[in-house]
């Protein structure tokens, strides 16, 4: 897959994730798909060969991981940063706040600080890595609102004596 192509995957799945968070969701059976866009992100990364560079092995590989664990975090701290709450029937719901924008924001000048580290080592880095990241900071923050919602809603169930 080209290199535009990838961005525009990115840039979708980024806007669509990043639309959504803004607006009051219903968390639902239907929340159990949560790990799909970050699944098909990284069989598309995964797949493509220009994922570490050959000339720079270890220092690319180096950077994946540094890049990956940049998404890792900002995925915990978008997740950290979603107002989750309980209405009067127990329904749970969830939305992000303007500190998750943030958190989006401290993860983009890190990604661009890390290529601009990249360029300096001269390591190219393609748009894979950056598909990784994104693949591990949706998943974070999926699986960790998703935790979250339903502790929530464990508290919301109360034991009824009899």
């Amino acid at each position: 897959m080209s290199g535009l192509l990838n961005i525009v995957v990115i840039t979708a799945a980024v806007a669509l994730v990043f639309v959504r968070q803004f607006k009051a969701q219903r968390v639902t059976s239907e929340s159990k798909t949560w790990w799909l866009i970050p699944l098909v992100l990284t069989v598309m990364a995964v797949r493509e060969p220009g994922l570490l560079d050959p000339a720079h092995h270890t220092a690319s590989a180096a950077l994946l991981g540094v890049e990956t664990l940049i998404g890792l975090a900002c995925g915990l701290g978008w997740a950290r940063t979603t107002r989750i709450w309980t209405d009067a029937d127990g329904v749970v719901w969830t939305k992000g706040s303007w500190a998750a924008a943030g958190v989006w924001l401290c993860g983009l000048v890190l990604r661009l600080g890390l290529l601009g580290i990249a360029a300096a080592l001269g390591v190219h880095q393609g748009s894979a890595a950056t598909m990784l990241s994104v693949a591990a900071m949706l998943l974070t923050r999926g699986g960790a609102t998703l935790w979250r919602a339903q502790a929530a809603q464990q508290k919301y169930r109360v034991p009824v004596a009899g």
